[in-house]
């Protein structure tokens, strides 16, 4: 009766997640489908904080400097006290392209106390580039390649139906064993914690962005009070959606905020081993509990019931020769991995990677274990040699 309470439990939250959960597993909101063109272009200033980037900027920097863009496009990118040359790189890139004139490179400041090291050369980069007051911020990071068409689109969305913040959830490198085992996961996970649907509804509170392309106004960063608002949030993308969408709720506007997928524009970080995905995600996942011990083991519960639950259902089922608990985890089972079905072939892979995911789950939800372990030793929100305890 246990096995059978536990398998049926499993069951019904997954129909909930796929009938009421804002449809979030349909991977469906996709940015190509919204380009229209405009009367007049307004002025964009993309921000690129980088930090030991130069292997990656070859291709990354030259996807923006060759961006099919009508309107005036700039950008500063922010060398954050590199060892790599990452700045003279950047600068070689410019001269042979030819677009010295729309690039410029400024040295990083010393890390001030309360802030990442990311936000902070953000902070650097916005400050330089608002002497221009350009209509918008292209917020975007060192290794992603932008689609030629990708800003003409960002700026079409926001100026259409007067959004304030615009973001992709950006294609992530999916070439290795590892990368396909846990990439596509992370993508569904993120959808799951923050339905799309929900977030670009103005009548939902739920809000988040993808931190490698957000395209900003920039009265509205102005009207929170500047990056400095989100200086210490290590998932800044999200914090940074959040308060731009609770400022709409309280002037009372529409459509703050878009978040949405994409298949033209892509990260370049490479993922080689299961270490660097385990180091990616222990960064930042008990900062998503905040920090709370009992959150994390309704977590740890949570995740072993909606995923892990199923396979063993089945199993104890075959087991114990009892027919219906081993129909009730197949079942399960099956819905589950219909619904990962879209993510997996948003990253055109073969639809028997869309069963593994309880397997997928259950080293998830060790890495989440990992990441509180390492928060409560002092090593929490380690980056790019930089560690944030909190």
């Amino acid at each position: 009766m246990a096995f059978l309470a536990i398998a049926f439990l499993s069951l019904t939250i997954w129909i909930f997640l796929l009938l009421f959960w804002g449809q979030f597993w349909r991977a469906d909101r996709k940015l190509e489908r919204q380009e229209k063109k405009l009367e007049s272009y307004p002025s964009v200033y993309a921000i690129i904080p980088a930090r030991n980037e130069a292997d990656l900027l070859p291709t990354a920097l030259r996807s923006l400097l060759t961006q099919d863009y009508p309107g005036i496009f700039s950008i500063v990118l922010i060398d954050d006290r590199s060892t790599d040359g990452t700045a003279k790189v950047t600068r070689e890139i410019a001269e042979q392209l030819e677009q010295t004139e729309k690039l410029t490179v400024i040295s990083g400041e010393p890390l001030p106390t309360g802030w990442t090291g990311k936000l902070w050369a953000i902070e650097q980069g916005i400050r330089y580039a608002s002497q221009q007051t350009p209509d918008y911020f292209l917020l975007t990071d060192a290794d992603i390649e932008h689609g030629n068409k990708n800003l003409c689109r960002l700026v079409a969305k926001a100026e259409r139906d007067n959004l304030d913040l615009v973001s992709l959830m950006v294609l992530l490198r999916c070439q290795n064993f590892w990368e396909k085992l846990l990439i596509p996961a992370f993508v569904f996970f993120f959808q799951k914690l923050y339905p799309f649907p929900w977030v670009n509804n103005p009548y939902k509170k739920t809000a988040a962005a993808a931190g490698g392309c957000i395209l900003l106004r920039r009265q509205a960063l102005e009207r929170i009070g500047g990056i400095g608002v989100v200086r210490q949030a290590l998932i800044d993308d999200c914090a940074l959606a959040r308060a731009i969408k609770s400022s709409e709720y309280k002037d009372n506007q529409s459509n703050p905020i878009w978040l949405g997928l994409t298949e033209s524009t892509r990260s370049l970080r490479p993922y080689d081993s299961l270490q660097t995905i385990w180091d990616m995600v222990t960064r930042t996942a008990y900062s998503q509990l905040n920090y709370s011990p009992w959150l994390l083991m309704g977590t740890v519960l949570a995740m072993s019931l909606v995923y892990l639950a199923a396979p063993l259902s089945l199993l104890a089922g075959i087991i114990m020769a009892n027919g219906l608990l081993t129909s009730i985890g197949l079942l399960t089972w099956l819905l589950m991995s219909l619904a990962y079905l879209p993510t997996v072939r948003l990253y055109q892979m073969s639809p028997l990677w869309a069963v593994c995911l309880p397997a997928i789950a259950f080293l998830y939800t060790l890495m989440t274990i990992d990441s509180a372990l390492k928060y409560w030793q002092g090593k929490g929100g380690a980056w790019k040699g930089r560690v944030y305890s909190q």
